[in-house]
């Protein structure tokens, strides 16, 4: 009963997906359609069957509708390679050897903490490159370089076996339904085991050639750069058995791999062109942003300008009027307004499901409250990284943090998570929660956020290694968790027996361990690591007589304000403002 207009407009505006009069709807796009404009459908088991096989490739999750290109349009293109594993495995300086550069030299700590793209030549036959970072932190990193690439080459270092990083990296190129070579690295150190390597593979359901399998492998030593060629063979092998191809002859369809801010060009996205050919001058919709290609910079120097990207070529765009997601589908559009519709639309579609989302938690946190006897407690920071994939990375790392203890629970709460620099704006969105902390990774701040933050004491801690931010994150927390009481440490003292004196009530016989102890002083008691009280010296004894001050080495009773269930072995903790 509905015109074509008014269902390609609700298609935009309502579900954010761009589509034509003449393209097929896949099943769950028709429902989403046909619900939305008040109509109830039929369906049956086997249509619900059908249904799950579109869930993947749905207009609803990739944007726009998807069409297959007609089998004589298509040509060769080259592979996509994804180097995974283990961190500290060799996968960066397996690139590194291929493409005889050093780019671990300028990883901090020499682990990769970002995802990069890069295309080398062998045998007269290009191979494009996707570096993934190995740390556990980076696990969505690895499934976006997964599932954007042709063949997995599994890294396992020769000295170690397979670790937690390497079962991940199986499973990701498992769900991504792509073949794998395994290069078994550092086979030069005294301590390789190869066989060793291939024997704990097998446990994972990969066997090898070597064992009777059908999975590809090759003992290499990225660092001396030997049986570099046999990899590469193989990986050709690989890729001529996959028959890959593409339309060069249409418009440009990629995926974000990266999205970052540099000064001087604005927001620049390291893309993967899938099919078409992308041109400068192309205006494009790529997740909830728009823009128009200003410039294509080589991924291999990160200098030369080109005119044009084909299928499976990496290459940076410039031109983004906002900073994409990493995994964004890119299409080329016919124009700016449809661009710009189909952009906003979507911003306002993922600002619905964002406040939808909110409300769910807010009352997940409002039942979890009043539920439990547990306190819940939240530090709050604010995450600004140099590119999106590692703001992403280190957001899910911090939300995943979680302490508690018999009296509370501790939660790490983000207020913004994105690629840039730390601004004013930071600053002021850090300011309107007491203690929030900004982390500041692999970025710096502006001279006018330092003196914002200086002036409001809000501490900004710069980072350039993903576990040392975690790490920091973690000790934060323990101080939000058990936090100390006011005033400066002077003293502690061990319980050594309880005496119980009349009316007084019990008094912990004790002797002082270090510092001082005095009366009046802000006290906790510890038992293990647990906190039992927070309160003050009441009473203070050496022997019968009293004290206001008791020194390292000297016994004491200690009478506390209302606490009196002392057992041998706690810890008393002195603080005096």
């Amino acid at each position: 009963d509905e015109k074509p207009v008014a269902v390609i407009k609700f298609l935009m505006t309502d579900l954010g997906v761009m589509a034509s009069m003449t393209q097929s709807l896949d099943p769950a796009t028709c429902v989403a359609v046909v619900e939305g404009f008040g109509k109830i459908i039929g369906s049956d088991e086997d249509e619900d069957e059908e249904d799950d096989d579109y869930d993947e490739d749905s207009a609803l999750e990739v944007g726009f509708v998807t069409e297959e290109d007609d089998p004589e349009l298509l040509k060769p293109r080259p592979p996509v390679v994804t180097i995974m594993g283990h961190v500290d495995h060799g996968k960066t300086s397996l690139l590194d050897a291929i493409r005889n550069t050093e780019i671990t030299a300028g990883e901090a700590g020499g682990i990769t903490q970002h995802i990069a793209a890069y295309q080398v030549t062998h045998a007269g036959q290009k191979i494009t490159f996707i570096d993934t970072p190995g740390h556990a932190a980076f696990t969505d990193m690895r499934e976006r370089g997964a599932n954007v690439t042709d063949i997995v080459i599994l890294v396992v270092a020769a000295d170690d076996g397979v670790k937690q990083q390497t079962a991940d990296s199986i499973v990701c190129a498992r769900q991504a339904g792509v073949p794998m070579v395994v290069a078994i690295n550092k086979c030069d150190l005294d301590t390789a085991d190869p066989v060793r390597v291939m024997t704990e593979l097998t446990s994972y359901d990969v066997l090898t050639e070597e064992f009777g399998g059908e999975v590809l492998s090759s003992q290499i030593s990225a660092k001396q750069a030997t049986n570099l060629d046999d990899l590469l063979d193989k990986i050709m092998l690989q890729a001529e058995v996959g028959d890959l191809k593409a339309n060069p002859d249409r418009n440009a369809e990629a995926i974000v791999v990266e999205a970052y801010v540099e000064k001087g060009l604005g927001t620049v996205a390291t893309s993967l062109v899938k099919k078409g050919t992308l041109r400068v001058g192309d205006i494009f919709v790529a997740g909830e942003t728009y823009g128009k290609v200003r410039a294509l910079i080589s991924t291999n120097d990160g200098k030369t300008r080109l005119d044009e990207a084909g299928p499976s070529v990496p290459v940076r765009i410039v031109g983004f009027e906002g900073i994409p997601s990493a995994g964004d589908a890119l299409v080329v559009m016919d124009d700016e307004q449809t661009a710009r519709t189909l952009a906003e639309s979507r911003q306002r579609i993922s600002r619905e499901k964002s406040s939808a989302s909110y409300q769910d938690n807010l009352m997940d946190s409002v039942a979890m409250t009043f539920g439990a006897n547990k306190e819940r407690r939240e530090m709050c920071v604010l995450v600004k990284a140099d590119v999106q994939g590692s703001a992403e990375a280190l957001t899910r790392a911090l939300r995943e943090l979680k302490l508690e203890n018999e009296e509370a629970v501790v939660t790490v709460k983000v207020l913004v998570s994105e690629a840039g620099e730390v601004s004013k704006s930071d600053i002021a969105i850090a300011s309107v929660t007491p203690g929030t902390t900004v982390l500041a990774f692999n970025v710096a701040a502006s001279m006018a956020a330092m003196d914002d933050a200086r002036v409001q004491n809000i501490p900004i801690e710069y980072y350039s290694i993903v576990y040392d931010a975690i790490e920091s994150v973690e000790s934060r927390m323990q101080e939000v968790l058990s936090p100390t009481p006011d005033g400066e440490y002077t003293g502690s003292a061990l319980v050594q027996e309880v005496f119980n004196i009349g009316g007084t009530g019990n008094i912990a016989g004790s002797r002082c361990q270090d510092g001082i102890l005095r009366k009046g002083g802000n006290v906790r008691v510890m038992r293990g690591d647990k906190i039992l009280i927070e309160t003050r010296i009441k009473s203070l004894r050496n022997f019968k007589a009293e004290a206001d001050m008791i020194e390292a080495g000297n016994e004491c009773g200690i009478g506390l304000i209302d606490f009196e269930d002392f057992e041998a072995g706690d810890v008393i903790e002195c603080y005096v403002e």
